[in-house]
């Protein structure tokens, strides 16, 4: 048992219950984890794997602190977050592991670094181009998403089907992963069981100009970089970026995906510079679009319906239009200009989602420049005469059913292959089915059905396939159980505490003690014993000197010493009342 765990016990018992979830969610410690006691949790967190686990985790100037300290100087302003890390006693001085593990690492060092230099028009224009591009790309994601969660690899990455699945719309797959990253920190995507969903505020956000949405994220951004890169409410010149955490071997491959992520967002040119709308956001002000606006392509809110069925919009379509649109028309191509392409089942599809023949075809008259096609009008009119031919509905036994109006119909789902998982049964009013009144909807939707859900009351209900998740930040653990057996273990005095602990150690360990006594008189003896026992309030064990069983009561020993720790396990510690 280590003497040092000592002190850091008797810092952790008087601890606010806050301060300590702060610290055993900084370190790392499981909100299961068997402590009974602070002596548990102070050793656990003195231990030389803990350690390695906490220190590369320091920001530079936290590690640079770290080292001044182990080196006996003062460990300035940066002593607090290293004491709360119980990296550092509360005196500024670190327990000995600790020193030990700093002094087996480089020495960190740092050093000021100048703002990086401001970009010229040509890169500043090919940034704003780029960060264009990402709101883009990041749009596309965020709606096939919405249509259907993307899977995930264990480690968090998108799958290679989809990658490959979103790279069909033109966004280069190798930077998909890092479109993922910056829509999760944007709470516009949330990765729940390995699926990556949008979540409700990613209909609002694809609704507003690019500038705006731009905006959204690069302010996520900036609030979710590591605290080692942060300064103030800004962040520190990304040329300082790869030295602030000198101890973590990760930290190359973090820092370049921070920084790649922020050369996506127009935050970076290409040449390491920083263009003018990147410096409000550095100095720890709003973010302001204006410089990046102006650079901008202008947004388009009308478009040209062709009588084969297409729309080409002239240039970049408002993103309220174009999510509108999207929601009625395949897009096709995504350019300066874009292209979009009805067909039965992408009305079919927007009917589903709660529009109907008359809104589809009054927006679609707000905002094109050449009327209504009469192929288009026809396609609509016509989906929608076919569309809720098939309702679906819960009867009052509670069992799925599946009525028309088309017993043809009827029958062919009843022989369809495509639905015999849902053990549909025949009878004069229909169909059957024991599976839910949603399963069986969406599976004769995706084989191509014309159905609807209907309520009681006999009226359509749109029902949302992937209803997204609200955004909430991750869940802290819950240490609270944890503490709360921590101070069910903590006694009146710290002193006999650690007394008790340590004899428990010499017994385990078979330890020579030098045992110091207080007599009946008052004076006090010391005895060397072989510790062999410790229960009812006594000790046990054999006095070397005079070669007989001893018993002796805890409550006189006033302190305890191990002087022959090959005796045993080799415990080194010293216990006193």
């Amino acid at each position: 048992m280590s003497t040092h765990a000592r002190p850091l016990a008797v810092w952790l018992a008087q601890a606010p219950d806050a301060q300590l979830a702060a610290l055993f969610e900084a370190r790392g410690v499981r909100a299961d984890v068997a402590w009974s006691d602070f002596f548990d949790a102070a050793e656990a967190l003195l231990e030389p794997a803990s350690i390695e686990r906490a220190l590369p985790r320091l920001p530079l100037t936290e590690a640079v602190a770290l080292r001044r300290s182990v080196n006996g100087d003062d460990a300035g302003d940066d002593a607090g977050p290293l004491i709360a890390l119980a990296l550092l006693r509360p005196d500024g001085t670190p327990a000995p592991p600790v020193a030990e593990a700093v002094t087996a690492r480089q020495d960190p060092t740092a050093s000021e670094t100048p703002p990086p230099e401001p970009s010229d028009e040509s890169a500043a224009a090919r940034a704003a181009e780029r960060a264009f591009t990402t709101v883009a790309a990041l749009a596309d994601l965020v709606l096939l998403a919405s249509d259907t969660p993307l899977a995930l690899l264990t480690g968090g990455a998108l799958a290679s089907g989809e990658k490959r699945r979103i790279a069909a719309t033109g966004t280069a797959p190798e930077t998909l992963d890092d479109l993922a990253a910056i829509a999760v920190d944007a709470g516009l995507l949330a990765a729940l069981d390995r699926r990556l969903v949008a979540t409700e505020s990613a209909d609002s956000w694809l609704r507003e100009s690019a500038s705006a949405r731009w905006t959204g994220l690069v302010q996520a951004f900036r609030a979710a970089l590591p605290r080692g890169l942060r300064d103030g409410d800004g962040w520190l010149p990304t040329t300082a970026w790869a030295a602030q955490y000198p101890w973590s071997t990760a930290w190359p491959e973090q820092c370049s995906a921070i920084a790649e992520r922020a050369r996506l967002l127009g935050l970076i040119a290409d040449d390491g510079s920083e263009p003018e709308w990147a410096v409000p956001l550095r100095e720890g002000a709003p973010a302001d679009p204006a410089s990046l606006q102006r650079m901008l392509p202008t947004e388009v809110d009308r478009i040209f319906l062709q009588n084969d069925l297409t729309a080409i919009a002239p240039g970049p379509l408002q993103p309220a239009l174009d999510v509108r649109l999207r929601r009625i028309a395949v897009r096709e191509s995504a350019a300066q200009a874009s292209s979009y392409r009805f067909t039965a089942d992408s009305v079919a599809q927007a009917l589903t989602s709660g529009e109907t023949a008359a809104s589809i075809l009054d927006f679609l008259a707000e905002i094109s420049l050449t009327g209504i096609p009469q192929p288009l009008e026809y396609l609509v009119t016509q989906t929608d005469q076919r569309h809720g031919l098939v309702r679906v509905f819960t009867d009052a036994s509670g069992r799925t059913r599946v009525a028309s109006v088309d017993a043809t119909l009827l029958d062919a789902m009843g022989v369809d292959q495509a639905l015999r998982p849902l053990a549909l049964a025949r009878d004069a009013d229909g169909l059957t089915s024991r599976a839910g009144r949603d399963t069986v909807y969406w599976t004769l939707t995706d084989a191509r059905y014309p159905a609807m859900i209907v309520g009681d009351d006999g009226r359509p209900l749109v029902v949302d396939r992937n209803p997204a998740p609200g955004h909430a930040p991750p869940a802290a653990p819950d240490y609270l159980p944890l503490i709360a057996r921590l101070r069910e273990r903590q006694g009146p005095d710290a002193d006999a505490a650690w007394l008790d602990r340590e004899l428990e150690a010499a017994v385990r360990s078979k330890a020579v003690l030098l045992v110091e006594i207080e007599m009946p008189d008052g004076t006090a003896r010391e005895l060397q014993l072989e510790a062999s026992g410790l229960g009812g309030g006594r000790l046990r064990g054999r006095d070397r000197a005079a070669d007989v069983e001893r018993t002796l009561p805890v409550r006189s020993i006033r302190s305890a010493r191990v002087i022959d720790p090959s005796a045993g396990s080799g415990a080194t510690a010293t216990g006193e009342r």
